[in-house]
């Protein structure tokens, strides 16, 4: 698996990043992140608060706002932050190396670990209430949903665990290609339905009590003639609203289907090796050039493009009311108008940001490369 992932890095950059180490690994120099553009401001965008977890070690974290609290990990310790302040509440030392987390529901915090344990906290105190050890290293989002805990390993398996002790409810898996991305297979949960992004270029849609597919879709077919040619890997995780289920993938297509059976909406070409956002309007998706363009989410067609972030490493999108925010690996955070792209607002982190934007209520955070949350205030 390792070995995996390690290619998979490589995949990353000679595609989408121009780099050899990819954002993952170490190698020559990438190729120069295109200048900031000047603009005149039409925001104002402020911190307003900073907390540290630990060093992200290359996984791809995602914070989580729930109620008034964000929660967050890194490092080996899960955190949780009062949104109204940044003062921390708990800040909770699991015993081991994180490499996925937070998800929350109203009693339990989630984190896992590069050697497949999955660790629910209490929300209220952030004591350890189990731990479980799965197959392989925990990935991606993860999720409580009801009485049941939702989470992935790098493996290509769905783990479905009873959220009162970690016991085993359900198991989904399928096999994987011999190349994936890391950041691959995202999931989401809407209406006790679970979607779930992967490999191959697959959404699938799953009974969340129990684990049974409901249909499979294919966001793009893998073309080429080599291993590295043929990665179509569905990125980031699927966006969801009452009628569509939309997802993107790795030199493939963003496409859109019926919620309801998995039928093809529409589907446009494009390459994405980050992810996907939406709202009432539009599919925002940023490409391996990173660009970010507008999608019309019922008809598919291609509105504005911002083009200006070549090079720099653009996370997905988070979809703000009027405004569209993604952050860059040179710690940099920009705030588009969703309207036509332009630029309203920007900050300076202290280091590389590799997830999307979290919504926080009041403002929106970020998770830097070495372990700091950020919130700001965005008016």
């Amino acid at each position: 698996m390792k070995r995996r992932l390690m290619v998979a890095g490589l995949a990353l950059a000679l595609s989408g990043c121009g780099t050899v180490g990819g954002w993952f690994g170490s190698g020559p120099a990438r190729a120069k992140p295109a200048e900031l553009v000047e603009f005149k401001p039409t925001a104002s965008l402020d911190q307003a608060w900073k907390v540290e977890t630990g060093d992200t070690a290359g996984h791809l974290f995602h914070p989580q706002a729930e109620g008034d609290d964000v929660f967050a990990a890194g490092g080996s310790r899960v955190v949780r932050i009062a949104v109204a302040n940044g003062q921390t509440v708990w800040n909770t030392d699991a015993g081991v190396k994180l490499s996925a987390g937070a998800g929350v529901d109203q009693s339990l915090v989630l984190a896992g670990s590069g050697k497949g344990d999955l660790l629910a906290l209490d929300r209220a105190s952030g004591a350890v209430r189990w731990k479980v050890a799965l197959s392989s290293e925990v990935t991606g989002q993860l999720l409580a949903v009801a009485d049941m805990v939702i989470a992935r390993t790098g493996d290509g398996r769905v783990h479905g665990l009873a959220a009162a002790d970690g016991g085993r409810k359900w198991l989904y898996s399928r096999s994987l290609p011999a190349l994936s991305l890391r950041g691959s297979g995202g999931m989401v949960v809407r209406d006790e339905v679970l979607y779930a992004g992967f490999p191959g270029g697959k959404l699938v849609a799953l009974n969340a009590a129990n684990g049974a597919q409901l249909w499979e879709a294919t966001v793009t077919l893998p073309r080429g003639a080599t291993e590295l040619e043929r990665v179509a890997d569905v990125m980031g995780n699927p966006v969801v609203d009452e009628r569509q289920v939309c997802a993107v993938a790795y030199q493939g297509r963003v496409a859109c289907f019926d919620r309801r059976n998995g039928s093809l909406l529409w589907a446009r070409d494009t390459s994405s090796n980050s992810g996907l956002a939406m709202d009432e309007r539009n599919v925002y998706v940023t490409d391996d050039k990173d660009a970010v363009t507008a999608f019309d989410k019922a008809s598919g067609r291609a509105g504005w493009r911002q083009d200006k972030l070549a090079r720099r490493q653009v996370t997905a999108p988070l979809a703000l009311g009027t405004w569209l925010v993604v952050a860059d690996s040179e710690g940099v955070v920009h705030v588009l108008s969703a309207d036509d792209g332009s630029f309203v607002a920007r900050a300076r982190l202290d280091s590389s940001v590799r997830t999307a934007p979290v919504d926080i209520g009041p403002g929106f955070a970020v998770q830097t490369a070495k372990g700091s949350v950020v919130a700001f205030r965005l008016k």
